[in-house]
């Protein structure tokens, strides 16, 4: 038994992510949004919730955004009013006198300038409520474009992710009707971690209780905050445990009939694996006893459905089984799990992400399981999940005076204790952030100055850009080529994308995940990680579509704004070299502009994933055909533009796309009639 455990921690490990790989997805997360928090005072935060905010990056999970406007507050009672300031702060009481445990009703105060608070807003006994369903089909149809509603979500699909993306309320306060779970922590989670889960209060999701009163008016309290800081303050066999009883509910128990597969889902898991945890009911959480962790948790979900009681874990009075897990379906359920419980660890087998650890160690009992991640991983296997991590740090507003807090509360930071990941992130977070500050400015000065004026307000941008390559990786340089580019010095732009081309053709290169291991290591391994990003690291370019970078591009910015992606352009960073090079090389020389654009197309055309991914196919065949256009070579172009719409719609630039196709059909008539 225990040689198994071992097997399936480092089974799980591969699967779940290390220790080490799980610290990386959650700092490089916490640091983004510590800083989108302190410098959007009155705007819309955005938190990362669910599996990936956990630190989960399963196959086909969802991604959970919570979005909620940050100058509307709810509160518990009226005597925590005068802690908030009315002239810029909406508030809203929580009445929960008339709801099931862990709902309530949501009371407007005080006005509000959000219109759809406004349009939600419903009256009863002589006071205004917000109606979650009203608010949950206005915001969410403004949030995600072409949602279908997913319980108090507005689900979407952006390239091959899926989003849940839910508009809700915060409130400061922690609920009074969770206050026993304070109580109770009294082995886990440790008093720190608690006192600072109550302090961060809660969030309401726009659901009702499906038989309470008020089921088109009533919210759901949220713990989402808490949950995730729950998960971080598990161990890590603790966390595979959890990740394997999310991999058997997915293979395995949702697989038994389509009459109880909807019926559990990974929120059960979650509750479960809390629960046995602080009831203590396994003394050592090791890898030595991973199976019997994951026992414990499985006897617990078996006793919870044949009472049909699955209770909260912040308020136990909230029977979560109470409108699916009844009747009929519970007691096929129940047989069901049963069923796999006189298998006993047995059931595992039926599992085919984890079912090869546990057959290699029945077959050669003798086979030594290493556990240690020194050695079960390598340096360059970190690299690579840190580089993955950094996309989810790519995306700020494009507001002068949100960028420039965003330094300032970057400096503080620079002095503040931080983790190891939250030191690598730092730098790159600044360097996007002086990318985007760079142009913001070169557009705000371009035709507005004098010579002089010009000149001082270019080299303030130009070094901003050089510094941020400094800290920054390879395709960093790129923006400096861009803005040379943009201020028409060709000369310069060409002289930076050559150095970017040497950089870009060294064999060690890592970009997408792609790297040659052994060469990798021999070039920069050992070496701290700015070198490694300097001279090893290349990622793709992202460019906010509230800013001008390249004037070719402003379509394509204007479509995706239009179709709801309002953040950025995602575009290779091998097509943005090329189509930089063609750009320059159009006011320099004819011929090795065609030499370039020569070579984009080749590599559009007959790249399989290495240096253009799937997802970005629409970007890529967009700027070719742009390029093929500005030649006059329409038929080509047109051919791309076609292409175009045939991939995932990742960037949302179709709009552009049918209107670059509508201009050539115009200029042409007779060539498409």
């Amino acid at each position: 038994m225990q040689h198994v455990s071992e097997s399936m921690f480092v089974g799980l490990c591969d699967i779940v992510g290390t220790s080490q790989e799980v610290a990386i997805r959650r700092e490089t997360r916490d640091i983004k949004e510590m800083v989108e928090r302190r410098v959007k005072p009155n705007g819309t935060i955005v938190m990362l919730s669910g599996s990936r905010r956990e630190g989960f990056r399963l196959e086909g999970s969802d991604t959970d955004l919570m979005y909620w406007p940050n100058n509307h507050r709810v509160i518990m009672d009226m005597s925590q009013s005068e802690y908030y300031n009315t002239a810029n702060t909406t508030l809203i009481l929580s009445d929960s006198s008339e709801s099931p445990p862990g709902f309530t009703l949501l009371q407007l105060l005080t006005p509000t300038t959000f219109r759809e608070v406004q349009s939600a807003c419903v009256r009863k006994n002589n006071r205004v409520y917000i109606s979650s369903s009203i608010y949950r089909g206005l915001t969410c149809s403004a949030v995600v474009p072409n949602f279908s509603v997913h319980g108090p979500c507005g689900t979407g699909i952006v390239g091959r992710l899926e989003y849940d993306t839910a508009i809700c309320f915060v409130c400061d306060s922690w609920p009074v009707s969770a206050s026993s779970w304070i109580d109770r922590c009294h082995s886990w989670p440790a008093s720190k971690v608690v006192g600072d889960i109550v302090r961060n209060g809660c969030h309401f999701m726009a659901i009702g209780h499906p038989l309470g009163p008020h089921e088109h008016k009533e919210w759901r309290i949220s713990f989402s905050q808490a949950e995730y800081k729950l998960v971080y303050s598990m161990n890590h066999c603790q966390f595979l445990t959890y990740g394997l009883l999310k991999l058997i509910l997915k293979e395995v128990i949702n697989h038994q009939s389509e009459e109880t597969n909807k019926l559990l889902c990974s929120y059960h898991m979650k509750t479960t694996i809390f629960w046995a945890i602080q009831q203590n009911i396994l003394p050592h959480w090791c890898p030595q006893n991973l199976l019997a962790g994951f026992w414990v948790c499985f006897k617990l979900l078996l006793r919870w459905v044949y009472k049909g009681i699955c209770p909260n874990f912040f308020i136990p009075q909230n029977n979560m089984f109470l409108t699916k897990v009844y009747g009929s379906a519970q007691n096929r359920l129940f047989l069901q799990l049963h069923e796999l419980y006189k298998k006993g660890l047995a059931c595992l087998l039926q599992s085919p992400s984890i079912r090869s650890y546990i057959i290699d160690v029945l077959y050669n009992p003798r086979l030594s399981i290493c556990t240690d991640e020194s050695i079960t991983r390598l340096e360059v296997d970190f690299d690579i999940q840190l580089i993955t991590e950094f996309k989810s740090v790519e995306t700020l507003d494009a507001n002068l005076c949100y960028l420039t807090n965003v330094i300032h509360i970057i400096e503080q930071y620079v002095e503040s204790p931080k983790s190891l990941y939250q030191v690598v992130t730092l730098p790159r977070l600044t360097a996007l952030i002086f990318q985007q500050t760079a142009f913001l400015l070169q557009n705000m000065y371009t035709n507005k100055r004098a010579n002089k004026q010009m000149y001082i307000a270019d080299k303030i941008p130009c070094h901003m850009l050089k510094l941020a390559a400094k800290f920054g990786c390879i395709s960093d340089m790129l923006y400096i080529a861009m803005y040379y580019y943009k201020t028409f010095s060709y000369r310069e732009a060409l002289c930076i994308i050559e150095m970017t081309k040497v950089k870009l053709a060294q064999p060690y290169l890592m970009y997408y995940g792609h790297v040659d291991r052994e060469r990798y290591t021999e070039a920069v391994g050992g070496q701290s990680w700015s070198t490694k990003m300097r001279q090893a690291v290349a990622v793709d370019m992202e460019l906010g579509t509230r800013i001008c970078y390249v004037s070719e591009l402003i379509p394509e910015q204007q479509s995706a704004l239009q179709k709801g992606k309002a953040r950025t352009l995602i575009i290779p960073v091998f097509v943005m070299l090329h189509f930089l090079e063609f750009l320059c090389y159009r006011h320099i020389d004819t011929t090795l502009s065609q030499t370039a654009l020569d070579e984009l197309q080749v590599l559009v055309h007959h790249d399989r994933g290495l240096y253009v991914h799937d997802l970005l196919r629409d970007i890529s065949w967009e700027i070719l055909g742009i390029c093929q256009q500005i030649t006059g070579n329409l038929q080509a172009a047109l051919y791309s533009y076609q292409q175009s719409l045939t991939h995932d719609p990742y960037n949302n630039i179709q709009t552009a796309t049918q209107g670059r196709i509508q201009d050539i059909v115009q200029l042409t008539p007779h060539q498409y009639q």
